[in-house]
C-alpha cells in the first residue's frame, strides 16, 4: 500500500479485511478504519487470551518514521517520556501533549538508533501527530507518514511465545524490546509488548505480507488454542489492566497527571511539549484523577455515566467501563474530583441508566496478569 499523507478515504480497510469477512467477523469503525469487533463472541475471545493465545489485527494503528541526524534527541524534546532511558532495540510508551498539558496522543516509540525512530500512534491521531512533529522538526530530519504501509498483528496470551517459535520468529526478548527477523522474504519487527496484560508480541510487517503472516499464525497456533480476536476483547482486556484509551481516559482535556500517567513523563528533561503546564499541575496537585471502580452489585458502567458520593452529589464520571469476563463484575475507570475526599476503599455510586449501583474505589489492575 502507499503512503497515506494525502487525504484518506473516510473508511479504510486493513490488509487483512478479506480474512475477517471470510471468518464472519462483526466489523465496526475504529479511527476511520473498518476493523473486526468480534468473531465468535467477545467473552470467548477475551478468555482465550487470558488462558491460551489470541491474535488481533491492529493494522489501523498509525505508523511513522522520524529519520535524520539526532532524530532521537529531537523527538525527546517533543514527547513526554525520556528516550534517554532506553537504547537501540527498545521501545517506550510516551505521550505527545499540547502546551496546556493535554494529551494529543499516546504512542509507542521504537528506538532503532540515534538517527532513526519508528512511531506507532493511534489510528485517528496519526496525521495530527505527524503534522505536529513535522512542524517543529529541523530541516535535516524527515518525518514520513507510513500509516498504510504496514500491517500490525498482536499475538497475546500465555502460549504466544510457542506460536512465534513455531514460525522461527524471535521470542526471547525483554519487555518493551524488539528485534527484526525475516518472514517469507520480508522484514518483520517483533516487539515484546501488547495491550492485554498478558505475555505477548506485536508484529509489524509490510502490508502486502500481512495476510501470509496471519495465515501462518493461525496454522502454527492451532496446536496452542489460538483464536482470532476482535477489538471488543482488546478493550475488555485492557480495561481489566487499567490501561488508558486515548479519547476516553487520556485526551486534550485529561492530562497525564490526572490520568496517573506521570510515570510516562521525563520530569527532569529540560524540554518537551506541555512541560510548563504539567510541571505546574503536578506541583499544585490535579483537580481530578483517574481511579478504578469495582462493582459490588450487578450493572455495567459505561463511559460518561455519573459517579456520585453517598449523599447523591455528582463527583465525577466514568471514562471507560465494561463487564469483566474474568471477574464477572462491572469495572470502570473514572475521573473523580479531588475535593470529593474519595480514597482507595471508599464506596461510590454509579448511575447506570437510572439504576444506582455501588462500587468500591480501587487501584488498577483489576486482575493479575503476566505482561512481562
Amino acid at each position: 500500500m502507499t503512503n497515506s499523507d494525502s487525504n484518506a478515504p473516510a473508511e479504510l480497510h486493513s490488509p487483512l479485511h478479506d480474512r475477517h469477512e471470510a471468518l464472519g467477523a462483526k466489523l465496526g469503525d475504529f479511527g476511520g478504519w473498518l476493523m473486526p469487533i468480534e468473531y465468535g463472541g467477545t467473552v470467548a475471545e477475551h478468555t482465550a487470551v487470558r488462558e491460551a493465545v489470541g491474535v488481533f489485527d491492529v493494522s489501523h494503528l498509525g505508523k511513522a518514521s522520524v529519520v535524520g541526524p539526532g532524530a532521537a534527541d529531537f523527538l525527546n524534546s517533543v514527547l513526554t517520556n525520556d528516550l534517554g532511558r532506553i537504547g537501540p532495540g527498545q521501545a517506550q510508551y510516551t505521550l505527545l501533549c499540547n502546551e496546556a498539558g493535554g494529551v494529543v496522543d499516546d504512542l509507542i516509540a521504537y528506538l532503532n538508533g540515534p538517527d532513526d525512530v519508528f512511531l506507532i500512534p493511534n489510528a485517528s491521531n496519526t496525521a495530527q501527530v505527524v503534522d505536529i512533529v513535522r512542524s517543529v522538526a529541523p530541516s535535516d530530519i524527515t518525518i514520513t507518514n507510513l500509516h498504510r504501509d504496514y500491517a500490525v498483528l498482536a499475538v497475546q496470551g500465555p502460549n504466544s511465545a510457542a506460536v512465534l517459535t513455531a514460525l522461527n520468529l524471535p521470542t526471547e526478548l525483554e519487555y518493551m524490546s524488539f528485534a527484526t527477523s525475516q518472514f517469507v522474504g520480508a522484514e518483520v519487527i517483533v516487539c515484546r509488548t501488547g495491550y492485554t496484560g498478558e505475555h505477548g508480541y506485536e508484529l509489524v510487517i509490510p502490508a502486502e505480507h500481512g495476510v501470509a503472516l496471519w495465515d501462518a499464525l493461525m496454522v502454527s497456533g492451532a496446536a496452542f488454542g489460538i483464536v482470532p480476536c476482535g477489538l471488543g476483547a482488546r478493550d475488555t482486556l485492557r480495561t481489566e489492566m487499567g490501561y488508558p484509551l486515548h479519547g476516553q481516559d487520556l485526551s486534550v482535556e485529561i492530562s497525564p497527571v490526572q490520568a496517573r500517567a506521570g510515570w510516562a513523563v521525563g520530569w527532569s528533561k529540560p524540554a518537551f511539549h506541555g512541560r510548563d503546564a504539567l510541571t505546574a499541575e503536578k506541583a499544585a496537585g490535579p483537580r481530578r484523577s483517574i481511579v478504578g471502580l469495582l462493582g459490588l452489585e450487578r450493572g455495567i458502567p459505561r463511559q460518561h455515566m455519573n459517579v456520585l458520593d453517598n449523599a447523591g452529589a455528582v463527583i465525577g464520571e466514568v471514562t471507560s467501563g465494561t463487564f469483566s469476563p474474568t471477574l464477572k463484575q462491572g469495572i470502570a475507570l473514572a475521573l473523580i474530583n479531588a475535593d470529593a475526599g474519595i480514597t482507595i476503599g471508599s464506596e461510590v455510586v454509579v448511575d447506570v441508566r437510572g439504576r444506582l449501583g455501588r462500587y468500591v474505589v480501587t487501584t488498577p489492575p483489576f486482575v493479575d496478569a503476566n505482561p512481562r
